[in-house]
């Protein structure tokens, strides 16, 4: 299924022309019959002699209705350029002309109308003229065929035209996730609310759960239609009414988009290859206030220059611009740029989820021209440089390719040696670029907590997970792969760099062997009058030579164990003990008794009951 689109100035026959050609007429309000012209978006469909039946969008052609023009030409397959031979090139003739050029609609047609008003060298001067302004433009050689849709003289070698160009057009690809912006949205009683739009990227499903993506709203597909025919599927290319259950007509608009939920998040920001038409009124300067149009939605931005200081009439560069209310986007759309109710420029989006760039950075400029020319197997490695780590469906949106065709990328990627996976299942995917920047993360990490804190054998886990500027879940996959490639060790649960060992200086030393004659002492009841210094300490609980049972009661290693054997005899032979009997047990106090009790109770060795403690 392929859609036409029509284009040109207002009064030129657009409307007159498609009800010639279908029998339809496309102006659908009460307005647009009252003073015979288009306002909005219409719409028809034709059956060509092939037998292939398209879908033809028509446009207004009045300067004050542009933004609605642009609402309807971003899915078309071929243009339908409508000039009137009796007025020739006017002014829309040309913007709107413009705007399939940079919206890169390269298949079109040109039909002269109201041939029956004009003599044949009239004719041929207008023809003329036509050739002239489409030198240059994505619509140069477009054919150009004299019609009256009164006589209808012409009109069948313009079907038979349309009939030709569509037979050499490939299909629409489908990377499995569809698109539908929605241009238009109404109730019928009975059924609820309904949307059409031109599918894109994939096909929809009766049954089917959808997503409105921009008011984050799911639902559920009722019905589908195309032109007025009711089916259980709908295919990219096809232009597509959507029956919706679970939503109100109130939380539809034009703009938003119909997709397969959880992929598409709308873009704030957008990096894009800019172009100004040469009939612009003046320089595009950095920073620049501008009206955004990509398919059916429409927003106010500002353009950040990335290579230009400012962008002359008829150049193009690289920019990065500043959307005041996000739009559904992806890699490979195409834009155009307004101000002041005037088209000046234009492109294409190359990245929907970039970081802030330095200007004039040769690099960011690089990696932006890989984005837009390189093949896919760069642009999968460009993209998930971007992205730092991530996985195979949300690579597949930032690159624009199917989540197949990913796999098949990432595949060729991890052989080459330019991609290292994480996860038990491979499921988490990152350049070998970011993986030596993680691993130069963590080292730097663990040796500056190495360096802070000598006595500490090592460092706690989340310290050095947070230090690896990765997601949650996937620098807790990452530590767990540079621990199984030895990069770092694991020690009780903590980090550490191979061959690192607690630092202790001589008087520490002394310190440390002092402590610990002065615990053997006395063991079950230490007179110690001065702790060490808590790193010190802590550093006698990592190598098991003190037991800390609580914040003031402490017992050498050997001392502990001795304590801990007969408690649990005495348990295991009578039953139950009380700190009473633990206390006369060992010849200590109570703080001492109770602390190691206490403690047993938090190791879930002992439960209390009343008095008493028992084996659990």
């Amino acid at each position: 299924m392929f859609v036409i689109g029509t284009a040109g100035h207002v009064d030129h026959g657009k409307s007159t022309l498609i009800k010639a050609l279908t029998g339809i007429d496309p102006d659908r309000l009460r307005e647009e019959k009252d003073r015979g012209m288009t306002i909005d978006l219409g719409f028809a469909w034709l059956e060509l002699p092939s037998g292939r039946e398209v879908s033809i969008v028509d446009v207004p052609g009045h300067e004050r209705f542009i933004k609605n023009m642009l609402a309807g030409v971003g899915g078309i397959d071929l243009a339908l350029l409508v000039v009137a031979a009796d007025e020739a090139v006017m002014p829309q003739t040309k913007e709107h002309l413009a705007i399939l050029d940079l919206l890169r609609i390269r298949r079109g047609i040109v039909a002269l109308t109201k041939k029956d008003l004009v003599d044949a060298d009239w004719q041929e001067l207008v023809s003329a003229e036509v050739e002239e302004i489409l030198q240059g433009t994505s619509l140069e050689g477009s054919p150009i065929i004299p019609v009256s849709a009164y006589t209808q003289d012409g009109l069948p070698e313009l079907v038979s035209s349309i009939d030709t160009i569509l037979a050499q057009t490939p299909p629409r690809k489908d990377t499995g996730r569809p698109r539908l912006p929605i241009d238009r949205s109404f109730i019928i009683p009975g059924f609820g609310s309904v949307i059409t739009g031109t599918l894109t990227d994939g096909q929809l499903n009766v049954g089917q759960e959808i997503e409105l993506v921009l008011a984050q709203k799911r639902a559920r597909i009722r019905g589908l239609q195309s032109h007025k025919k009711t089916g259980d599927h709908a295919l990219p290319g096809t232009r597509t009414a959507v029956n919706l259950s679970g939503i109100s007509h109130e939380e539809v608009h034009r703009g938003d988009v119909v997709t397969i939920p959880g992929w598409l998040r709308p873009s704030q920001v957008v990096d894009v290859r800019l172009r100004l038409i040469p009939d612009a009124p003046k320089a595009l300067k950095h920073n620049a206030p501008i009206t955004f149009h990509t398919s059916t939605s429409e927003t106010l931005a500002r353009v950040r220059h990335l290579d230009h200081i400012e962008l002359q009439p008829g150049e193009t560069g690289w920019a990065q611009i500043k959307l005041q209310n996000a739009a559904p986007v992806v890699r490979g759309d195409f834009f155009v740029i307004r101000w002041s109710d005037v088209t000046v420029g234009g492109g294409n989006i190359v990245d929907t989820n970039p970081k802030r760039h330095r200007r004039f950075h040769a690099p960011t400029l690089q990696h932006l021209e890989v984005l837009e020319h390189g093949s896919e197997k760069d642009v999968t490695l460009e993209a998930l440089n971007s992205l730092g780590a991530t996985n195979v469906q949300r690579l597949a949106q930032h690159a624009n390719l199917s989540v197949e065709n990913a796999r098949i990328q990432l595949a060729s990627l991890i052989q080459d040696g330019e991609v290292v996976t994480l996860g038990t299942n491979n499921t988490v995917f990152l350049t070998n670029t970011t993986w030596l920047q993680v691993i130069d993360r963590a080292k730097v990490a663990l040796d500056t907590y190495h360096s802070q804190y000598p006595l500490r054998q090592a460092a706690p886990r989340e310290e050095i997970r947070s230090r690896l500027m990765l997601e949650s879940q996937i620098s807790t996959l990452a530590l767990q792969r540079l621990v199984e490639k030895n990069i770092i060790e694991e020690v009780n649960a903590s980090l550490k760099l191979p061959g690192h060992n607690s630092k202790v200086s001589e008087e520490q030393q002394q310190q440390l062997d002092q402590y610990l004659k002065l615990l053997e002492a006395n063991p079950f009841a230490p007179q110690v009058t001065t702790v060490p210094d808590i790193d010190l300490l802590n550093l006698l609980v990592e190598e098991g030579k003190i037991v800390k049972v609580s914040e003031t009661v402490i017992f050498a290693r050997s001392a502990y164990q001795q304590m801990l054997d007969h408690v649990i005899t005495h348990l295991r032979t009578h039953g139950s003990i009380t700190v009473a009997q633990v206390r006369d047990m060992f010849g200590t106090s109570r703080k001492y008794a109770l602390g190691l009790m206490e403690h047993l109770d938090q190791r879930h060795l002992t439960r209390r009951v009343g008095d008493e403690r028992i084996l659990r």
